[in-house]
């Protein structure tokens, strides 16, 4: 009988990789994954990859729409800083691990790429000392799964410089073909058509990461009126587990909710200015495509959300408002001129241009099949 072919074995007999990635979550951890994902089979068509999640992540519903198999291991709750329990790993953690090294013997895993959070962890802890181990970090600020991750790591990749892990690639963030090639001029028509935005009207986007904003929706909500009254449409996407409830105002561009945005491209190219957080990949997103923003950055955890927008607001291609300051009266003091001022949003959209990694999905992609090559 013939020995099974360990991943390391596979990799170098030149047979199909098998790339396991965990970014689980929410869509800042999952969408870096599943762009790789993507350049991954763009460069290794034959390739395959398998993306590991839990039952409480929204993974359970991207992963599958974009036709990748997701396989579900228990969730480790991540303390903010090292712990002796953690060190120790108790009972929930080695459960994880055990259960994650399962999927990765079963699926043949040449490499395993993480993401950071609650997902990853156990997907390092499993692999080391038997699978390499990529590790990618979106913010300046590395989370506690990948500061784990990079110490056992064959490949470390960042986005941005200055990044404390030891021995960092900067890369950029893993960003989907269809935002990193979109020419919003010419689908401007379409996307608002597809949505039922006025075809002529300047128009905010707003939108407050997956789950929405709670001050976020009331602030531009409650500028309506004003909204209205000069003539700016607005698309919201308000959150899936929110509701939100505008006056309408007839003869005035339309102003149209909607819980979560299936198609950012369109969003994107249906809009003038975007008002939203600025996770990392959000701000990677909207400078690729040149979309003026005002940033509200989210106001807990070690103020990771200001220092991703700082470079865009110093470049010119961005606002940033404290959320504490954020009102009504805010975004009809300061959102609603920028959004009519057309060239102060052509000039503000040239200088988000140029500012990312554009071809960051590939690059990974590279390092990631270079170490499952071993």
């Amino acid at each position: 009988m013939s020995k099974p072919v360990k991943g390391t074995e596979r990799a170098a007999t030149g047979k199909a990789p098998v790339v396991v990635v965990a970014g689980g979550g929410t869509a800042g951890h999952i969408e870096p994954a599943l762009a790789l994902a993507d350049a991954v089979m763009r460069l290794r068509p034959d390739a395959k990859v398998v993306a590991l999640g839990t039952e409480r992540g929204l993974e359970n519903k991207l992963v599958p729409a974009r036709g990748y198999p997701l396989e579900l291991i228990p969730p480790v709750p991540l303390p903010r800083k090292p712990t002796p329990e953690l060190i120790r790993l108790p009972l929930k953690v080695r459960d994880s691990v055990r259960k994650t090294r399962e999927v990765l013997d079963r699926v043949g895993a040449d490499v395993v790429v993480g993401f950071g959070g609650y997902v990853a962890l156990p997907a390092y802890l499993a692999a080391r000392g038997r699978v390499p181990i990529v590790v990618h970090e979106a913010n300046k600020s590395a989370g506690l799964a990948n500061k784990v991750g990079a110490r056992f790591a064959a490949r470390v990749a960042v986005a941005v410089p200055g990044t404390p892990l030891p021995n960092a690639e900067v890369v950029g963030i893993p960003l989907r073909r269809s935002i990193t090639a979109l020419d919003r001029a010419a689908l401007r028509a379409e996307a608002r058509e597809f949505f039922g935005l006025d075809p002529d009207a300047p128009t905010l986007l707003v939108f407050g990461g997956s789950q929405g904003a709670q001050s976020i929706n009331s602030a531009v909500s409650g500028a309506a009126k004003d909204l209205a009254d000069a003539g700016v449409g607005v698309l919201h996407a308000h959150g899936p587990k929110n509701t939100l409830v505008v006056q309408e105002f007839p003869g005035k561009p339309a102003y149209v909710p909607v819980p979560y945005l299936e198609r950012m491209d369109l969003a994107y190219a249906a809009a003038d200015v975007a008002i939203c957080r600025s996770g990392a990949m959000t701000v990677a997103e909207v400078t690729s495509v040149g979309l003026p923003a005002v940033f509200v950055p989210l106001p807990i955890g070690n103020g990771e959300q200001a220092t991703n927008a700082r470079p865009a607001v110093d470049a010119g291609a961005a606002l940033m408002v404290d959320d504490a300051d954020l009102s009504p009266a805010k975004v009809a003091e300061l959102v609603v001129p920028l959004v009519t001022d057309a060239d102060r949003v052509a000039k503000m959209g040239a200088a988000a241009v140029g500012m990312g990694h554009r071809e960051a999905d590939e690059t990974l992609a590279r390092i990631v099949l270079e170490a499952a090559r071993g």
